[in-house]
């Protein structure tokens, strides 16, 4: 499996004029992989992918690659409510070199089941690269149900589903329906333990962008069985998950990210700045976790 541990659903750092922040992306991508992640997911729409410009979104995915040298996988985001695109941008990405695409399910339209069968099969059989399925109703309006990835796991290319739906039962359903070499992925941070214990093989994780050592070792060690180890992590770092979701996603990452020193506060519209009050719940936290010390890896 190129996609199990953990993996971070990057954020896409922007100047204060709002312009792409290269120099900061190549910096977030080292410390990622210097602190040992498993792999990669650049143009999510944690990084905001919406607000993306086509040239800026293949920008994004190409710094990543460089960064990475083959060290570590990378997964790019490549979804949306257009197939025709989502196709295009697919292959796009395959010359690029991706070593394989996270796709979130359309949105708005909410197609039926069948409908969301035929999208991802027409994706891949455009692109021939491996696809992790992103199913996350509280977002897109649909959600994957589990007899739709067991046809979608029989379809070549088709190798994960990022989970989000919060869903335990779901995600037991899931991980019996499938098989085992299918990898069954939490989109939440904090129920990436559960998950795993079911079967599941990793986390596609917002909370890595800030604590990438810790989480990649929460993930390792439920992989290993050793819940105990991965729980004591859970313990500590709990309140960062949550507070990650105070206000949607990626506001409060972003916000406790330029906290730490990584990046600039800047997000593109319809994001915004938290209100003050959010920000201070965030920058209590860091300050729990000492986190707000670590201010010497910003190079924007």
């Amino acid at each position: 499996m190129l996609f199990q541990g953990c993996g971070t659903a990057l954020v896409t750092p922007f100047r204060k004029d709002g312009s792409l922040d290269e120099s900061t992306l190549r910096t977030l991508v080292k410390r990622q992989i210097d602190e040992g992640i498993n792999f990669l997911v650049p143009c999510g729409t944690t990084g905001e992918s919406p607000t993306l410009t086509h040239k800026e979104h293949l920008r994004v995915v190409e710094i990543t690659l460089e960064e990475a040298k083959g060290r570590v996988p990378v997964l790019a985001g490549a979804g949306g409510y257009n197939t025709a695109e989502v196709m295009e941008l697919a292959k796009e990405l395959k010359s690029m070199g991706a070593d394989g695409i996270l796709s979130v399910t359309p949105y708005y339209n909410k197609p039926t089941q069948e409908g969301l069968y035929q999208h991802f099969k027409a994706v891949v059989s455009a692109a021939k690269l491996p696809l992790i399925v992103y199913s996350v109703q509280s977002r897109t309006g649909v959600n994957v149900e589990p007899s739709t990835l067991k046809r979608l796991a029989e379809i070549d290319y088709i190798v994960g589903v990022k989970e989000a739906s919060g869903n335990i039962g779901q995600m037991a359903s899931v991980v019996h329906l499938v098989p085992s070499d299918f990898a069954v992925l939490s989109g939440d941070d904090s129920i990436t333990i559960p998950l795993i214990a079911l079967g599941g093989r990793g986390i596609i994780s917002v909370v890595s962008n800030e604590i990438p050592k810790q989480m990649t070792e929460l993930a390792q060690q439920a992989l290993a069985n050793n819940f105990h180890a991965a729980r004591e992590v859970q313990r500590k770092y709990l309140p960062l998950m949550e507070i990650n979701f105070v206000e949607a996603n990626p506001i409060p990452v972003k916000t406790a990210m330029a906290l730490m020193g990584l990046l600039e506060p800047v997000w593109r519209l319809p994001m915004c700045p938290p209100s003050p009050a959010n920000k201070d719940k965030i920058e209590k936290v860091l300050e729990t976790l000492g986190l707000l010390a670590d201010r010497s890896v910003h190079a924007g």
